[in-house]
């Protein structure tokens, strides 16, 4: 008795795409990384219950040691209040109702933080406070 071989084709995984699909996915993320905001000090945040997110448009940062940086820019105590309401006037050019993120230390004084809330309430400012 002869058996017939049955003569079977073989199936080919296509991987001509696959190169650009890993390429476009790898720009993806290279690309979502750098949007993390690197105008941030470093200050340890107190905790917080609500997750509302806002845009940073202007980050107000006071570390522990009580010094104030508007982006990553040293900024003098007794110059805080100009530089803030200079800070909101040029980017009202770009956002209707800019925002003032407050990145402040855990030990941090109240009343610095609390003058940084009027500084840019007065300066028509939308107020943020940055928690954890």
């Amino acid at each position: 008795m002869k058996f017939r071989k049955k003569h079977r084709e073989q199936s080919e995984v296509f991987t001509d795409s696959l190169n650009d699909i890993l390429f476009i996915l790898l720009m993806f993320f290279l690309i979502t990384t750098t949007m993390a905001n690197p105008n941030v000090v470093k200050v340890n945040n107190p905790r917080g219950t609500k997750d509302t997110k806002a845009k940073q448009n202007i980050v107000v940062s006071i570390n522990k040691d009580q010094q104030f940086f508007i982006g990553q820019t040293p900024v003098a105590s007794n110059m805080l209040d100009t530089m803030i309401r200079q800070a909101v006037i040029n980017m009202r050019s770009t956002v209707d109702t800019p925002s003032v993120v407050i990145n402040a230390d855990t030990i941090s004084y109240y009343g610095e933080v609390f003058r940084v809330m009027q500084s840019a309430k007065r300066a028509g400012a939308k107020v943020v406070a940055n928690v954890k």
